[in-house]
């Protein structure tokens, strides 16, 4: 029959400090310690799941009851001692799980035990795994003992939420604090596994389960025994994708290409394979944005150490980090978060991340020229349905339109212009309307802008593409967004309700291309929303720069949720003054 198979998180547990896997440093302090017989009567050992704080504290009760230590600090697991541990019959180390065993008789118990010396060896151990668990009362019980224990004891507190103890215990301990694992050192210690099991083992196979672990050592070997159960022997980088529902990275890299190129369809074409593919649409933006911060990372060689990957995967990303400039990683990463906040709030989430793709592959400046329709300029040259006399007189090639076209024109009469990255940057004239005039207004600068719609104005040019406008991200100060918000109520005198509200409340920054937009009442929110569009394509053009977004939020002191007419309003007040209602009688008053 054969041999009971033992899980390798429990079969490959340490025995010792020099297999404890990523905590060199701690196992160093403390075998240093037990050589020097310099040991505290308390440690607290904190830190994540799965890193080696209760097999520390096992081998360290093992070490300092050795008999034959070796020099180095490690216990030798020959002598009496060492294998009364092994088998699990040493009665002087007691373990005691504060999850359940939380209250004070719990711990009068255990109180009770420490009293008792050891028989054989020196020392007795108490390991109270879990010790954020114990309650108040609990935690006061045991205060005395754990400040003033026999000589001969010795307490190893072990916990993942180090701010859930009590200062008065902290006080009483040496505190070591273990560190995540890094994803270099699981893939090796998989890898020594893999060796020793006789299962071939690809790297970035490994690389997928270490940082699917997220630090943990256990977490990542009961994921490989997952992979390994469906492998038979052969742990592939595809077969442990498919097994852990883990989304392959070179997806993020052909949409790198896309971004690169600005290949708009591109992006969204991997977007729908991924759902295809059953991934959550939450999971790849979360996944996107750590792809962009390795990227980033990967594109200075001082920051190259922060990438958690295999030599392989990190050259990988070190090579494609160098087609991307910083400022399209800071601008990218920022985008992704705002998915990430603005996704859980939509209704429509996949037009959220589309839409995301979308100004992520104009970053770059390098959208391809979509070829127009060749109709477009017969559209502009045609006669309208109903021609008016200028359009008539005016050949096709002359730009009388443009000469003729005042300065500067009121928001309302301004042609429409789009409002989303998705839509082109050059506004279609409509078969039934003359071609559209332009629009000339004014940087912070002082500059002129240019004209919307430019008219060919020679033969030549009127064969030539049409020229493309890529996405503004001029740099912008909150002074020169307020002029521009100032520019804008002095350009729309007739918006009353739109300008009151505009009136009493400048923009004010959230983020670098972020705003916000404080006012009184719903009418006043509603009237934003409604000339939104309008009015966010204006301060764009002002400031120069296409990623501006500005929200509105309502005042905590607004109290009136719609307009009142005048008689509302003098109604309300004789309601609630009397004398004002008497006053109105006495004297006859009316409403003209």
């Amino acid at each position: 029959m054969s041999e009971n198979y033992i899980v390798s998180a429990r079969k490959y547990r340490p025995s010792s400090f020099s297999t404890v896997v990523g905590q060199k440093a701690l196992t160093h302090t403390l075998k240093t310690a037990i050589k020097n017989e310099q040991l505290a009567h308390a440690y607290l050992f904190c830190g994540p799941r799965g890193v080696g704080k209760t097999t520390c504290a096992r081998i360290f009760a093992k070490a300092i009851n050795c008999e034959h230590l070796t020099a180095d600090g490690e216990p030798c697991n020959e002598c009496e001692s060492c294998q009364a541990f092994n088998e699990q019959r040493s009665y002087n180390i007691l373990e005691l799980d504060a999850a359940s065993n939380n209250s004070v008789e719990d711990i009068r118990k255990l109180t009770d035990q420490v009293i008792v010396p050891p028989q054989v060896g020196r020392y007795r151990v108490f390991i109270i795994d879990e010790v954020h668990m114990l309650s108040q009362a609990a935690f006061n019980a045991f205060l005395k003992t754990l400040e003033e224990p026999p000589e001969y004891a010795i307490f190893i507190l072990a916990t993942t939420e180090k701010q859930k103890i009590i200062p008065t215990i902290l006080s009483r301990c040496q505190i070591y604090d273990f560190a995540r694992i890094t994803v270099p050192d699981i893939v090796e210690q998989l890898q020594r596994i893999s060796e020793d099991k006789g299962v071939t083992a690809e790297p970035a196979a490994l690389n997928v389960i270490a940082q699917k672990a997220d630090g943990a050592m256990r977490d990542a070997l009961s994921i490989y025994d997952q992979v390994l159960a469906s492998t038979e022997g052969n742990i592939t980088y595809q077969s442990a994708i498919e097994n852990l529902n883990v989304l392959d990275y070179d997806y993020y890299f052909r949409l790198d290409e896309a971004f690169q190129t600005g290949d708009v369809p591109q992006a969204l074409l991997i977007y729908k394979e991924i759902r295809d593919k059953g991934f959550d649409s939450l999971y790849f933006v979360n996944g996107l944005a750590q792809h962009l911060r390795d990227l980033m990372v990967a594109s200075t060689p001082q920051t190259v150490g922060l990438l958690e990957m295999n030599n392989d995967i990190a050259q990988k990303h070190i090579k494609q980090a160098a087609a991307f400039g910083s400022r399209f990683f800071y601008m990218a990463m920022d985008l992704c978060n705002t998915c990430d906040l603005q996704y859980r709030e939509t209704s429509n989430k996949q037009f959220v991340v589309e839409l995301t793709l979308i100004k992520l592959c104009q970053l770059m400046g390098n959208t391809p020229v979509q070829q127009p329709p060749q109709p477009r300029v017969q559209k502009v040259t045609a006669p309208t349905s109903q021609p008016t006399p200028t359009t008539q007189a005016a050949p096709a090639t002359q730009p009388t339109q443009v000469q003729s076209a005042p300065a500067a024109q009121p928001a309302s009469a301004q042609p429409a212009q789009p409002t989303q990255l998705t839509q082109s940057p050059q506004a279609r004239p409509q078969p039934s309307q003359p071609a559209p005039k332009p629009t000339v207004t004014s940087t912070p600068s002082g500059t002129r802008r240019i004209l919307i719609n430019k008219q060919p104005t020679n033969q030549g040019e009127k064969n030539a593409p049409a020229e493309h406008h890529t996405a503004r991200t001029s740099e912008f100060t909150p002074e020169q967004l307020a002029t521009a918000w100032k520019h804008y109520i002095e350009q729309n005198p007739g918006e009353i309700i739109l300008l009151s509200a505009m009136r009493n409340s400048v923009p004010q920054r959230v983020n670098e291309s972020t705003y916000f937009v404080e006012v009184e009442n719903d009418v006043q929110v509603e009237a934003l929303k409604v000339n939104m569009t309008k009015l966010l394509q204006f301060l764009r053009d002002e400031v120069g720069n296409d990623m501006l977004a500005l929200d509105i939020k309502l005042s905590p002191k607004g109290v009136s949720t719609m307009a009142k007419t005048d008689r509302e309003i003098v109604q309300d007040m004789r309601d609630r003054n009397p004398k004002f209602a008497q006053m109105i009688k006495d004297f006859k008053l009316t409403m003209a």
